[in-house]
């Protein structure tokens, strides 16, 4: 990660540099001034001239390391400074979650507002806004906030956070994220919620360190997926890749709310595996420790029909895309859950011998604070990409 001038002004490779710095700190969450001397091939005094900086605007602190089993002089560690947060929100069908997280992807809290029905863009951007004013006021003395990520279950402009479909919310063409910025005053980003997803368990996650990955989501809202390809994201030309829910899994299925018929989603669904366990809700271990307890032959035999769709859609995928690893993540991971034998099972005969011999299959790691964390990361983008700015960054107008 050797870092150069390329033509560029002083001011310019500083900001980079500190970007670089930030950033290694942030997805280590923790890392020693010798490594990022190493990483980054700048040498050790501007990585001090750097780190400094760093410390001074309150986005890293340095910490001695365990010393016990080290030889000679430990290098410090940057660590991701605690004023710094964002502001997480994922609108559900059922209910709108809001967090604060911090660098390092630390969720300090997470509240949960249930709607009495679907909520509409309205309904989520006052539920969101008051959600968001309340943690200010809670978290502001001691931290700044830097801005608001959300992830959304549907299909999101890239460019400026249109949501051009939720179809399970009912939105259409609803320019969530400016209207959110308009109701909170603080900077706006929106994502597929699967798209988070992946990035979340890229950077911390079941996903850390590797290169090609597919990630596929289970929620309230159906099913979504991401991509990684070489290290890198694919969102295609407008951000909509990864739509694994609306993938042809049964051609004599049902009507999706997309329009086509037999989509994964139609028949993968949360709400049937609830149903079974008699529960009308449940946050993720509640739902998973209800399936796993669970002798109901009724059950059982809908667990082994939903992995035989979701084994179709998988199969497809990697022969495609040729990841090494597949992470399930929401109820898809708790389907797994029950059957990891099944899926395994069905994975491995029918897809193309040298696309299958070498990936796994893995759960998400980071459980109900995974949208929180990936969304969070959203709202951190400002910042990581310019550590300058940090401290200028615009704070809602009185009210």
């Amino acid at each position: 990660m050797t870092t150069s001038t390329d033509g560029r002004g002083n001011s310019e490779v500083r900001r980079h540099n500190l970007s670089i710095v930030l950033r290694q700190a942030h997805e280590s969450q923790g890392i020693p001034r010798s490594t990022l001397t190493r990483r980054t091939g700048l040498n050790r005094s501007t990585i001090a001239a750097l780190v400094g900086e760093l410390v001074d605007r309150e986005l890293i602190v340095e910490a001695e390391p365990d010393a016990s089993n080290q030889v000679g002089r430990p290098s410090p560690l940057a660590l991701p400074g605690p004023r710094a947060v964002g502001i997480a929100i994922n609108p559900e069908v059922d209910a709108v979650t809001i967090a604060v997280v911090g660098l390092g992807g630390r969720v300090l809290k997470r509240v949960r507002r249930p709607t009495a029905s679907v909520p509409s863009v309205a309904e989520a951007i006052e539920i969101s806004a008051g959600a968001v004013a309340e943690l200010a006021a809670e978290f502001g003395s001691d931290h700044t906030i830097v801005g608001i990520g959300v992830a959304v279950p549907g299909l999101v402009r890239a460019r400026d956070g249109l949501v051009r479909l939720a179809p399970h919310l009912g939105w259409h063409d609803q320019p969530f994220a400016e209207l959110l910025e308009r109701a909170t005053g603080y900077r706006v980003r929106a994502a597929n919620d699967a798209s988070v997803g992946i990035l979340a368990e890229s950077t911390f996650g079941a996903g850390r360190g590797v290169a090609d990955l597919i990630y596929l989501n289970g929620g309230a809202s159906g099913i979504g997926g991401g991509i990684m390809a070489s290290g890198r994201v694919l969102g295609g030309a407008d951000g909509y890749a990864g739509e694994f829910g609306h993938t042809l899994v049964n051609s004599n299925g049902a009507l999706c709310h997309c329009g086509a018929v037999g989509c994964l989603e139609t028949e993968v669904r949360r709400d049937r595996l609830l149903a079974l366990v008699g529960l009308s809700d449940a946050d993720g271990d509640e739902f998973e420790a209800a399936l796993l307890a669970s002798r109901s032959p009724e059950l059982q035999r809908e667990v082994s029909r939903q992995l035989d769709y979701l084994a179709v859609a998988l199969r497809n995928a990697i022969n495609t895309l040729n990841p090494s690893k597949v992470v399930l993540g929401g109820f898809l991971s708790s389907l797994y859950a029950v059957a990891p034998d099944y899926l395994d099972a069905l994975l491995g005969a029918p897809s193309l011998t040298a696309s299958r011999e070498s990936i796994s299959i893995g759960r998400a790691q980071l459980g109900a604070n995974l949208l929180m964390i990936g969304a969070g990361d959203l709202a951190f983008e400002s910042v990581l990409d310019d550590p300058g700015s940090f401290g200028t960054i615009r704070t809602p107008p009185e009210h």
